[in-house]
């Protein structure tokens, strides 16, 4: 069975800074595209960064300068590196495989940013 847990979200005022991880178990995280994800109240999932096997990274508009995806295999996480962060930033921050997310997703982590 195929675990996603995510962590390192919190509060945090505009400006700063937060370290998202996403421990993955049950697959082999080396030889799959990985991505994270956000919904906010009200709004559909969207797809902030992703990761591929080989390490080139995309991001969504609204991340780029600004967020850094990068993963440790050895370790089987994934992390997101979140600067500058904005209260649209504001949301519940998953990690899943891309394009292809698993079905079953973990909880997430609450990443809250106040003006």
């Amino acid at each position: 069975q195929v675990q996603l847990v995510e962590s390192g979200g919190g509060l945090v005022q505009a400006g700063g800074s937060l370290r998202l991880s996403c421990a993955v178990s049950g697959m082999s995280l080396s030889i799959h595209a990985m991505g994270w994800y956000r919904q906010a109240p009200g709004k559909q999932r969207e797809l902030v960064a992703h990761i591929t096997s080989g390490g080139s990274t995309n991001y969504a508009d609204s991340a780029k300068g600004r967020f850094t995806i990068s993963r440790d295999n050895f370790k089987n996480t994934v992390y997101l590196q979140m600067n500058s962060l904005k209260p649209e930033d504001t949301a519940v921050y998953y990690c899943n495989v891309h394009e292809y997310p698993f079905r079953s997703w973990g909880q997430g982590t609450q990443v809250t940013v106040s003006s």
